[in-house]
């Protein structure tokens, strides 16, 4: 007999919650490979969305421009200057070999996958490298990226069954026909409280003033990174960006908001305050 949906999506997350938490809290390599991980395969996703719309992205390239993107975070050893200039000089020069459809549509699709998720994803990093490698500074980092990843999963969580049981207002009906005002205003007051909580319970580096700002950046701007990846996968004709997650979907459709939303409270934590 096969199990229902919502029983995959609960036995999957049973299983993984705990290894993405231990991750984060442990950082180095642990931390950066599940990055890597999440990055590369949301590339691959992405890398089906562009050829549904006829285009053939490259994967080395694309994967390679990843890899770099989020190393470099924690062990630069090449400025992003020199990196881009190198990297639109090969990947067009490559492409006059290819011979595969349109060379426009190609280097594009391979430049937008590359470094919008390679980005996205190297602020991660950067946010867990936050503090120092000194005893319990180190942690802190694990305990920002754990504080950010709840208060996303509770926000997805409260914005689906509070979009469900009250959602009346289309919140974007050309992009996510399903999602509603109702739903995210929800999923919004939730980041916010999860993020209040942490800090009170965990967070006492951070002022209350971050705690709010973490939760208000998850609310709103994660919200937006869902429904910029829902954005690509209807241009691309697709319901969700694979099947390799039972009950989930892919791996893009799990981290959208998360790798969106990161970049954002980075930015905030090095240029408003902690």
């Amino acid at each position: 007999m096969s199990l229902s949906n919502n029983t995959q999506r609960v036995l999957v997350a049973a299983a993984a919650i705990p290894l993405i938490l231990a991750a984060s809290y442990a950082g180095g390599i642990y931390f950066m490979l599940l990055i890597l991980i999440i990055a590369f395969a949301s590339f691959f996703e992405f890398y089906s969305f562009t050829k549904n719309k006829g285009m053939m992205a490259n994967i080395f390239f694309g994967l390679a421009g990843i890899a770099f993107l989020v190393i470099n975070q924690k062990h630069y050893f090449f400025d992003f200057y020199s990196f881009t200039l190198l990297f639109i000089i090969l990947l067009t020069g490559v492409e006059l070999f290819r011979n595969k459809g349109s060379a426009i549509y190609n280097i594009s699709a391979t430049f937008l996958g590359t470094f919008y998720l390679g980005l996205l994803a190297g602020a991660l990093i950067s946010i867990r490298e936050f503090y120092p490698e000194v005893g319990e500074l180190y942690l802190r980092g694990g305990y920002l990226i754990i504080t950010i990843l709840v208060s996303i999963w509770i926000c997805d969580t409260a914005a689906f069954y509070g979009g469900s049981k009250f959602g009346k207002h289309k919140l974007f009906l050309r992009v996510s026909p399903n999602k509603s005002w109702e739903g995210a205003i929800f999923g919004f007051f939730f980041a916010v409280i999860t993020a209040i909580l942490a800090k009170i319970l965990f967070l006492d580096f951070i002022s209350l003033k971050t705690a709010f700002a973490i939760g208000i950046i998850v609310g709103t701007i994660g919200q937006i990174g869902d429904l910029v990846e829902s954005l690509f996968k209807r241009d691309a004709g697709v319901k969700d960006s694979s099947g390799i997650i039972p009950g989930h979907g892919g791996v893009f459709d799990r981290f959208d908001s998360l790798l969106y939303a990161a970049p954002v409270i980075l930015l905030y934590l090095k240029y408003i305050g902690r």
